[in-house]
């Protein structure tokens, strides 16, 4: 399996970092990517994927750290240059929890959508809550260019199919597992096989069993059992299908 979205370098880790990499390999684990969502967390990002030849970092400030953009940008500039850099993000748009205001989102949103596009990369997005204002600079900005996926994605039918025309995947986290995510389920055999990836978003959404604990890469196997009970697919189906895509669209050996 590969775990396409893990904060492995936030704080809730530092006590026990070693044995949550162990576990996740242990349970089969292959790759992991670590999104930043700030400067900080960004050269942790990459610090942690230069000691681990199976870990890759994206560099990125999430939507609750908009304001951070325009000093921001020189500092990714930077960190991208590490040959373990594999993404832009995750960036993106959140309307549930406005900690940035709308506009400064959608500034820092474009910003990032530009950057991706100079250097060649796919987006790690984050939208909640936003997909009206979303769309509009994803297309506007050309964002199929580089493609990218729609992290821990929640959307309905016609989301999925948009962010797909776009030529975006999306990331399924543990979210699929709770007992109000039926419709996230039910879209799932409506999307192209070879557009879904696992996720765990750790150290959030811990799947049942865990659920409201602290998540790890290790618990993946428990979105992988639910994607593959959605789809109709056996567990090693699931598995190889949506590593096979986050090797694609990361282009990861």
């Amino acid at each position: 399996m590969i775990d396409s979205h893990a904060h492995v370098d936030f704080p809730q880790f530092d006590r026990d970092r070693p044995e949550v990499l162990e576990r996740a390999r242990q349970a089969g684990v292959v790759t992991l990517v670590n999104p930043g969502a700030d400067v900080a967390s960004s050269r942790r990002a990459v610090e942690l994927a230069e000691r681990h030849d199976w870990v890759w970092a994206a560099v990125g400030i999430h939507p609750h750290s908009a304001a951070e953009w325009p000093e921001a940008e020189s500092a990714l500039r930077e960190l991208v240059r590490s040959l373990k850099v594999v993404a832009i993000g995750e960036t993106g748009l959140d309307y549930y929890r406005q900690f940035c205001p709308p506009d400064i989102q959608k500034e820092a949103f474009v910003g990032h959508i530009r950057l991706a596009r100079e250097v060649g990369l796919p987006l790690i997005v984050h939208c909640r809550e936003a997909y009206a204002d979303l769309f509009p600079l994803l297309e506007c900005e050309r964002a199929d260019e580089v493609g990218g996926v729609m992290h821990c994605f929640g959307g309905d039918r016609d989301a999925a199919a948009r962010a797909i025309d776009l030529g975006f995947f999306l990331g399924v986290a543990g979210s699929v597992t709770f007992p109000n995510a039926q419709r996230l389920r039910e879209v799932l055999p409506t999307v192209p096989a070879e557009r879904l990836l696992l996720e765990t978003d750790c150290p959030y959404l811990a799947p049942v069993p865990w659920r409201g604990k602290r998540n790890e890469p290790a618990y993946l196997v428990k979105i992988a059992e639910a994607v593959a009970a959605a789809r109709g697919w056996g567990f090693a189906e699931a598995s190889a299908t949506t590593a096979e895509n986050a090797r694609h669209l990361f282009r990861l050996p």
